[in-house]
């Protein structure tokens, strides 16, 4: 028995040497020092790196400024550099790590921050195998020309490339060694291939720096998409990601066309792209649609790469003669002039022809042929495809900004949408204008059907928008009030011709522009502000101020100023109170003039003192005028027929500046009552107002200190006549005594002053009713309500002297204890 045990293990033995023999060992690859090895790549052999020891430490240094100081990244452990594997985890840093073996490092012999003393390095890398396809020209030779989402025919061929990063010696790429990809190509049907037209595409070694593989034919493919990628063999050495994918078409047809677009707005482009062989002629055209004139048919751009069109049709035969008419001109058909080009494609056997379209275009279906060229005795009958797009008609549309009522004088903004057209023509309409519409730039030009020149023109943007900015002020003098409509038209045509164009309209309301204009106060005192506000509609950018005095043209005789206009139409002039102080009492006649239109009419030469304007304006010297003469003078040339400006009088009267308090009286003390007065100071200015006792003043240590005094401000208001102020006090704290009052106007440098008397509260005693009960058998009488009783006063009695005299004993002894 024990004899059969031996037997039975002697035999398993050989079975397990017999398959050891035959199963090959994982291939190590031997990597020499400053190799490349891969993330991901197993089985590889760093011995030669660690200077022939089989463990060690490898160490990626994030900072090599002193070799022999750099700084450490990351080190990894390698306990057996015969068969390494490079793990994503422990590889995440690409680049040089350094090799120090055990016994380098052993007893801090050798320190893993000094990387000049390492033993040897790797170059480590991730693994990168972009795929892509390309065309193979007639020589046999793969062009840089991807088709990767392109179309090819069956007649083309194609090569799939691997442009990947694995720089290993000739001798290490091999199917041992795992250097090897697959490429899985999916039929349009779904099914998987790893060859194509017989290539095998399952072992594609990564040798140099790109794998090729060309496909000789593509005829017994079936027409429609593929997809492919590439894939890691399931021998290979490294664990990576597999390539990106590439699609590709194969074409149902020997030559296809297609548009970008199966409609289109006129005005707009198209561009149809033709699918053939590669470099290679084909005639596009569009088929005859019975249209009178060239310019009803979409036409070919010029001056496209590899479009060799003309506006003649014998020009592009002549232009290679070797070439018959297209058939289906050859049936009798015409082609018109711009409509045809010859076609060459490129490398990837495509070519896009760009159409444009313009208003002039008809609304309807067109039909592009591509066409095979056919050779002069050829009997073939050529190969085609067609396809067909539709031009349609624009819109058109327009707004006026605001609400729609606007001054003679306002820029008006119109904007809309326009895709019909590159261009928006407008034109007006309105009372008495030309009845076929006018140049809004040029009123009294009647526009011109079909002539642009004679329409106010604005290009529409790429995103079929437009605006256009009408400033009424230039057309004013012609341009009444009232209603009108703007036109916004595809094309350059009136009002008669509007059914061959789009349109739209909108309706606006214009106003002529006006001017209002009011002073701060009709009595200005010295010292105080003048403001003139108002409202000037019609979009001026400012009004003109003119003031006139006794001997004043205007601030530092400059006879004229401006104010600013706001957006809303509102205005501000003022004549600050330092320069109110220096004006002389009397009265001021102040003129605000609109411009209107043109700009301002009249105007002043300062230097002169002479006010001038436009025809039929006197030049007059005001300066030698009294105020009234000049206020006058400008008054009439502001009237001229000749001047638009419209303009508002003010007159203002310069006083002293004075405060006055009303008669106060007495006041008792402890009671609230107001102090008021009058003043020509301006409304809204601060009052200081101090209430202090003419007795006021340091009190002795001894003696308690009483309060004396009230103060505060006041905001002067508008009164019936002169303006008005009031201030109340509460005398609860004030002791009897005599006080000033003072009221100052800091603005004016203006000081007033009163008196009056706070006098003892006046205590009132209530009257009390007394009743005297008479002696027995003597009659009482009480008086009636509102008499007095008039009973004589009784003399003190003898008791009530000795009470008097003990009182007064007591308060004897009082003074004398003091």
């Amino acid at each position: 028995m024990k004899s059969m045990t031996k037997l039975m293990v002697v035999a398993v033995a050989a079975l397990l040497a017999a398959a050891l023999v035959v199963a090959p060992a994982a291939a190590e690859r031997v990597v020499p020092d400053g190799g490349n090895v891969y993330i991901g790549e197993k089985h590889v052999n760093l011995v030669k790196v660690f200077g022939g020891w089989e463990n060690g430490t490898l160490v990626y240094y994030s900072n090599v400024a002193t070799p022999e100081a750099a700084t450490i990244g990351k080190t990894v452990p390698v306990t057996d550099a015969t068969d390494f594997e490079l793990t994503a985890s422990d590889f995440s840093s690409i680049g040089a790590w350094y090799a120090f073996n055990t016994s380098a490092i052993t007893n801090g012999k050798v320190k893993l921050t000094n990387q000049s003393a390492a033993n040897g390095y790797i170059l480590v890398d991730k693994p990168s195998v972009p795929l892509d396809v390309k065309l193979v020209n007639e020589k046999g030779e793969v062009t840089t020309d991807s088709v990767d989402g392109k179309t090819v025919t069956r007649n083309s061929k194609i090569a799939f490339e691997i442009k990947h990063n694995i720089r290993l010696a000739t001798a290490d790429v091999t199917k041992e060694n795992g250097t090897v990809m697959k490429i899985e190509v999916k039929t349009p049907d779904g099914g998987t291939l790893t060859s194509l037209d017989g290539k095998d595409l399952s072992e594609i070694l990564l040798k140099g720096t790109k794998s090729k593989v060309i496909i000789p034919s593509l005829k017994d493919l079936k027409p429609g998409t593929y997809t492919a990628i590439a894939k890691w063999g399931n021998t290979s050495a490294l664990d990576s990601d597999n390539s990106n994918t590439v699609t590709f078409d194969i074409a149902t047809k020997a030559i296809a066309i297609s548009s970008s677009k199966d409609s289109v707005v006129r005005g707009k482009n198209f561009v149809v792209t033709i699918t053939g062989e590669s470099k290679t002629n084909y005639w596009v055209y569009i088929k005859d649609a019975s249209l009178s004139a060239n310019e009803d048919y979409p036409l070919i751009l010029g001056n496209q790469p590899g479009v060799n069109s003309s506006t003649k049709t014998g020009e592009n035969i002549r232009a290679d003669a070797r070439y018959k008419t297209p058939a289906f001109a050859k049936a009798g058909n015409e082609i018109v002039n711009g409509t045809m080009a010859l076609v060459n494609t490129n490398a990837g056997g495509t070519r896009t022809i760009e159409f444009n379209t313009t208003t002039a275009t008809k609304d309807r279906q067109f039909t592009i042929r591509v066409e095979e060229t056919i050779q002069q005795g050829d009997s073939t009958s050529p190969d085609y495809d067609e396809v067909k797009v539709t031009v349609e008609k624009g819109g058109v549309t327009i707004t006026a900004s605001g609400t729609g009522v606007y001054y003679i004088g306002e820029e008006i903004t119109f904007s809309g949408t326009c895709t019909d057209n590159e261009t928006v023509y407008l034109f007006l309409t309105g009372p008495n204008l030309g009845t076929n519409g006018v140049n809004l730039k040029k009123i009294n030009e009647t526009v011109t059907n079909y002539n642009g020149r004679t329409f106010a023109a604005e290009d529409v943007e790429a995103d079929d928008t437009w605006s256009y900015k009408w400033n009424t002020a230039d057309l004013a003098r012609s341009l009444d009030a009232g209603g009108y409509t703007i036109y916004a038209v595809s094309k350059p045509v009136g009002k008669d011709k509007l059914s061959d164009a789009e349109y739209a309209t909108a309706s606006i309301q214009l106003k002529s522009a006006y001017l209002t204009a009011t002073s701060s106060g009709a009595i200005v005192a010295k010292g105080d502000d003048l403001k003139i506000t108002g409202t000037a509609q019609g979009d001026p950018e400012n009004v003109q101020v003119w003031i006139f005095g006794k001997n004043f043209y205007g601030k530092n005789e400059r006879l004229v100023d401006t104010a600013s206009v706001e957006s809303d139409g509102s205005f501000e002039y003022e004549l600050k109170g330092a320069e109110t102080k220096d004006l002389s009492p009397g009265q001021y006649f102040a003129v605000i003039q609109h411009p209107m239109t043109k700009g301002f009419g009249v105007e002043a030469d300062a230097k002169a003192g002479e006010i001038y304007g436009t025809t039929g304006v006197v030049r007059t010297k005001i300066t030698d005028l009294q105020a009234s003469a000049a206020a006058t003078a400008l008054i009439t040339a502001l009237d001229s027929a000749n001047v638009d400006d419209t303009y508002v009088k003010l007159t203002f009267d310069v006083e002293e500046a004075y405060i006055a308090i009303d008669p106060i009286g007495d006041k008792e003390a402890g009671s609230k009552f107001t102090i008021s007065g009058t003043t020509n100071v301006a409304v809204g200015d601060k009052l200081i107002i101090d209430v202090t006792s003419s007795a006021f003043g340091p009190a002795k240590k001894t003696e308690a200190a009483g309060f004396g005094s009230v103060a505060g401000t006041v905001t002067v208001e508008k009164g019936d006549g002169a303006n008005k102020w009031s201030f109340e006090v509460d005398a609860a704290d004030l002791k009897p005594d005599q006080y000033i009052v003072k009221v100052e106007c800091i603005e004016t440098e203006t000081t007033t002053t009163a008196n009056f008397n706070l006098v003892e509260k006046v205590e009132t005693t209530p009257t009390t009713e007394v009743t005297t009960t008479a002696p027995a058998g003597e009659v009482t009488t009480t008086a009636p309500a509102g008499e007095t009783t008039t009973e004589p006063t009784p003399t003190p009695g003898f008791g009530a002297l000795v009470a008097l005299a003990g009182l007064g004993a007591v308060a004897f002894l009082v003074l004398r204890r003091k």
